[in-house]
């Protein structure tokens, strides 16, 4: 697994290990969706998981790059059956197609970060290889505040519902579906 630099050493970052262009071919959002996202501001969605459901609040006014490329892979049906690779006790890591912690949608997006979105207790953010820019469909949910990932890793929403269900997720529990609530 790929370590950053300035990265706590008693934890791995949330990084992807390999390649993550395991999946299909490019589909990455277009201007419109990114528009789109933008536009919407606040965006809410659901994780219905085999131990409880997640509820989401996504910032497609201050990430919408990140949050047009979620919403496409959730309505697409892309993260429903996936599972949760990762199960640490600071962080849950799942939408891997592989369930290896190395695949992805076939795609990258560029790295985004704003100021206001922070890696606190219930964040929902992009996992990715340690160049900034090689996110695909990876995210992790933070059980603890992880203030050193601040601004290296796209934080594009946070948990408004279900901490308790994300403390109790474990390696291989599944995200049975992922829906957008418009």
């Amino acid at each position: 697994m790929a370590v950053l630099i300035g990265v706590s050493l008693r934890r791995s970052s949330p990084d992807q290990t390999t390649d993550p262009d395991s999946g299909a071919a490019n589909n990455s959002p277009t201007q419109e969706e990114i528009s789109a996202a933008r536009q919407a501001g606040t965006i809410r969605a659901r994780i219905e998981s085999t131990k409880g459901v997640i509820e989401l609040e996504l910032r497609g006014d201050l990430m919408p790059l990140t949050v047009a490329n979620f919403v496409k892979l959730a309505e697409s049906g892309f993260y429903d059956g996936l599972t949760f690779h990762r199960a640490e006790d600071w962080l849950i890591q799942g939408g891997d197609p592989l369930g290896t912690g190395t695949g992805g949608p076939g795609y990258t997006i560029k790295l985004e970060t704003h100021p206001q979105l922070k890696n606190v207790r219930g964040a929902l953010a992009m996992a990715r290889k340690s160049d900034p820019d090689s996110a695909g469909s990876q995210f992790y949910i933070l059980k603890e505040d992880a203030a050193w990932l601040d601004r290296q890793y796209a934080v594009f929403g946070y948990v408004t519902n279900g901490m308790d269900v994300v403390d109790k997720i474990q390696v291989g529990d599944r995200m049975n579906k992922v829906t957008i609530l418009r």
